[in-house]
């Protein structure tokens, strides 16, 4: 109880299986006592692009644009764009971050993946000093939680698309791991379009049900094994 949870969603119709898997959510979690908040990326017309808009006022090098060092600068001084402040609010106050998405081309969409490279800037989610255990943003918790398009066989060392872990591999471990971000175990609905209605209930139930102990759940150990092995 008590706890704070930020849901980064991104899908564009409320109605969809993330849409119902994001309403679970909510309401498990505020039941539960903690505070959610919901970055819904598609209604709030997120801008995925990491522009010169991302900084207000003078740039540190007018003549060569870095993204990454002048969004650095710019985080240092408090010069950045009105939107990312809002969302590095969010993080940094949550103690849980949920990825809710449909997966991709074996990623996560452009508008989160946007969302991504332009709030986890560095100074304020890493420091190249201070990466993976030593991130900026520790003693947070993470959950990628996503639907796919294929089958879990399709999904399997064995089948076409490789294990899943694989996929996950740049999203957990790329992104959260470096940021010093602990991951819980993803939480994976394969296919909801392809089956029937009432596994796609099972599926709901399933959510539901880890939602009540997630708080209990152990991270995911971080290393290359668990991707790779």
């Amino acid at each position: 109880p008590g706890k704070k949870v930020l849901i980064v969603y991104a899908h564009q119709e409320p109605k969809s299986f993330n849409g119902s898997l994001l309403k679970i959510a909510v309401e498990e979690l505020t039941k539960q006592g903690c505070s959610v908040t919901v970055s819904d990326l598609y209604a709030m017309q997120f801008e995925p692009r990491a522009t010169r808009n991302d900084i207000v006022g003078h740039l540190h090098n007018s003549e060569a644009f870095n993204y990454g060092v002048e969004t650095w600068e710019a985080y240092k001084r408090g010069g950045l764009s009105k939107d990312l402040v809002e969302e590095q609010k969010k993080v940094q106050e949550a103690d849980l971050l949920i990825f809710q998405f449909p997966l991709f081309w074996f990623n996560m969409p452009a508008i989160l993946k946007g969302w991504m490279d332009r709030v986890l800037v560095q100074g304020f989610a890493y420091d190249l000093s201070k990466a993976c255990d030593g991130g900026l943003l520790q003693d947070k918790l993470s959950l990628f939680s996503f639907t796919t398009g294929g089958g879990q066989e399709m999904y399997s060392k064995q089948g076409i698309g490789g294990d899943i872990r694989y996929v996950l591999w740049p999203m957990q471990h790329g992104i959260m791991h470096f940021c010093g971000v602990k991951v819980l175990e993803p939480h994976i609905c394969y296919a909801p379009e392809n089956v029937s209605e009432e596994k796609r209930k099972e599926m709901l139930v399933a959510w539901t049900q880890r939602l009540k102990t997630l708080w209990k759940e152990k991270p995911i150990d971080c290393s290359p094994e668990w991707y790779f092995k």
